[in-house]
């Protein structure tokens, strides 16, 4: 099954924004327990390409790993070459989206404005990253969708377990979700159970009715 399958099915990508990478694994065995297996980690914090190659090699088939916070093409290339098997951006950045074609590897491309999310779109991306997703809420998502339903939206920013399901009924086809989900304070705890009841959350919030 190819990332963008994963994506779309999983309808969850776990936002994983570490200062430091070395517990990557336990985060992703935390995830995966609470049901969620797709994930991101992104290049803002210490040895996230390690991170990649690690958990990979260690869950193997069992999560689907990509690369958040790419902004340079170079980025995208280094983080493919450790098996990222898709790449995040958080804005339009086109020679991302070129590599990440180059390569045959899924890009969810950044952009908040329809004209960025088209653009994104028309340049190979296959997902669009509304982002920040707060600015809009679940209504924005909506309205973009109405002249343009073949965009496949991913709203981050904001999303939690309470107000997933609303950016799902207004038509973006899975969410970002974040520091409501992972952060430093609970991987520095070591509080791994805590990851996982609210990936348990976000999961039944998701697949509810559906």
């Amino acid at each position: 099954m190819t990332a963008l399958q994963q994506i779309l099915n999983q309808k969850i990508v776990a936002v994983v924004r570490l200062d430091d990478y070395s517990q990557a694994v336990d985060v992703a065995r935390a995830l995966v327990a609470g049901g969620i297996t797709v994930m991101e980690f992104t290049l803002t914090g210490a040895g996230a390409l390690e991170a990649i190659r690690a958990t990979r090699q260690a869950m193997g088939g069992a999560v689907c790993v990509g690369v958040g916070t790419v902004l340079k093409s170079e980025d995208a290339e280094s983080a493919i070459d450790a098996g990222a098997q898709f790449a995040v951006t958080p804005a339009l950045r086109r020679g991302v989206i070129d590599s990440c074609v180059r390569r045959n590897t899924t890009v969810l491309c950044g952009g908040l404005t329809p004209t960025e999310l088209l653009e994104a779109y028309e340049a190979g991306a296959e997902l669009g990253k509304v982002f920040p997703a707060r600015l809009g809420g679940p209504k924005f998502i909506k309205d973009i969708l109405a002249p343009m339903p073949f965009l496949k939206l991913v709203p981050t920013g904001g999303v939690s377990p309470e107000n997933a399901r609303e950016y799902l009924s207004a038509g973006a086809v899975a969410v970002g979700i974040g520091g409501n989900l992972v952060s430093n304070k609970l991987v520095s705890e070591g509080a791994f159970d805590q990851i996982t009841a609210t990936a348990q959350a976000c999961v039944l919030a998701v697949h509810a009715n559906g």
